[in-house]
């Protein structure tokens, strides 16, 4: 019986590739007009959802953008939105419609996204349904996922005259196995793949014996953010994000034992919430820190609550490419932060732009904290150094990188479409060290 379902698995990818191939001869000019961009929860907080929305910003100022959400699970986003930027909820979950079929598929789990992916308990058969609907109703334009299952689900099921680009924010070497051998297997059918780290970069460059057309980094940009830079005087160290295991908030409180010990005065300030927030809360009354260490929860405008701060502490288990190092550098704090290899360790150099510790050692941890508060001048010579490198990560440098992306793909696609090949992207790829940055005198493309 299996050896006769895996037939007709077979069968039906190949009439289903066919058709494809057939639809392909008769699909419109190849255009980056159209940019959709997937994402989980377009109301949610975390630092994908902002750096897609600073993307989606730089990329209206050219091209008709959508932010097409799986959920809506919030009435309003966490974070501002650029009116420019169009938003679409595949399911929304404070307004259900679909009738029975949506009661019914909803109850049952996801078979498009796979269960060892992190936000699979998010996804439904309904979810599903109405994700396989949505990609498949696309003929041109350019369609963008920011994870790995929806990076999968547009590798599988994107028409041949949509370019597709997937977005990796989370780094290779921490997806599940299961995740990265369909990875491996299914991320060749993408027109670009874009990592935001170069050690990401080289991971992917080893695992892909076939590889999408461009394999490239391009890291995220500074977002905009209220208030003005850090005086560096208050006694207030600050961390951000959401509240797991993950983010390694239960070492930062720990290692505050021994600063507050030595150093009173000062207050650590965690902002966000989380399944982890009661399991905090308890850590710190049980340690006596009950006015030195605050965790107010999440707020709207971080930029405003790191401007009251002199230090900011990373404390993650590992990161991809931490948004809030470089919201802190932009608001010239003193850096600490674990040693990660594929965020952290590229966007700081130790000793220059902030201190690296070893990762998962509360004792180094809080060693660098008391040893950036005793010292007011190395505290202040990291915080002008952070603020030249946060300059380096701007959102038109960056966002230049973008334009020269599509630019490519679109060039590419185009020269098929006028040979009479088709939309269908070329298995060899193009050079993978290949610049992303376009040359400064070349005007962004206006298509």
């Amino acid at each position: 019986m299996r050896a006769l379902a895996r037939k007709v698995r077979s069968a039906a990818a190949r009439l289903y590739r066919r058709h494809d191939r057939r639809r392909a001869r008769n699909a419109p000019e190849p255009s980056t007009k159209q940019i959709r961009i997937l994402l989980l929860h377009a109301h949610g907080m975390g630092g994908t959802i902002r750096t897609v929305f600073n993307l989606a910003s730089y990329l209206a100022d050219e091209h008709d953008v959508e932010i097409v959400s799986i959920l809506k699970e919030a009435e309003e986003p966490f974070f501002p939105i650029d009116p420019r930027v169009k938003f679409r909820f595949l399911d929304d979950r404070l307004r259900p419609r679909g009738g029975p079929l949506r009661a019914l598929l909803s109850r049952r789990p996801s078979r498009l996204i796979p269960a060892s992916e992190s936000a699979y308990h998010r996804f439904t058969l309904w979810t599903d349904l109405k994700l396989v609907r949505y990609i498949r109703s696309l003929e041109t334009g350019v369609l963008m996922a920011t994870r790995p299952g929806l990076n999968l689900a547009t590798a599988q099921l994107a028409r041949p005259g949509v370019i597709t680009v997937g977005q990796e924010h989370v780094a290779l070497a921490t997806q599940p196995e299961e995740v990265r051998k369909l990875i491996k297997w299914r991320y060749r059918r993408l027109d670009a793949l874009v990592t935001l780290t170069k050690a990401d970069l080289h991971d992917y460059r080893e695992t892909l014996t076939k590889k999408p057309r461009r394999l490239v980094r391009i890291p995220n940009a500074v977002p905009p953010m209220g208030g003005g830079v850090s005086g560096l005087d208050a006694k207030v160290a600050v961390a951000v994000g959401r509240m797991t295991k993950i983010k390694g908030f239960h070492r930062l409180i720990a290692a505050w034992e021994t600063v507050a010990a030595a150093h009173p005065g000062w207050t650590l300030r965690v902002l966000g919430a989380g399944p982890q927030r009661e399991a905090l809360v308890q850590q710190v009354a049980e340690a006596g820190l009950e006015g030195k260490v605050e965790l107010p929860g999440p707020v709207g405008d971080v930029g405003a609550e790191l401007e009251k701060a002199s230090i900011y502490v990373l404390s993650s288990r590992h990161e991809g490419f931490p948004m809030t190092i470089l919201e802190a550098m932009a608001k010239g704090l003193a850096i600490v932060s674990f040693n990660s290899p594929h965020g952290p360790k590229e966007m700081i150099t130790d000793e220059v732009d902030g201190l690296l510790v070893k990762p998962r050692t509360n004792d180094n941890l809080a060693a660098a904290i008391i040893r950036v508060i005793e010292d007011e001048r190395l505290r202040r010579d990291l915080a002008a150094r952070a603020l030249e490198t946060a300059r380096t990560y701007d959102r038109d440098a960056v966002g230049r990188q973008w334009d020269a992306l599509l630019e490519d793909l679109l060039a590419h696609r185009r020269r098929r479409h006028a040979t009479g090949r088709g939309p269908v992207p070329a298995q060899a790829p193009a050079p993978e060290d290949a610049p992303a940055t376009p040359p400064a005198e070349v005007a962004r493309p206006r298509l």
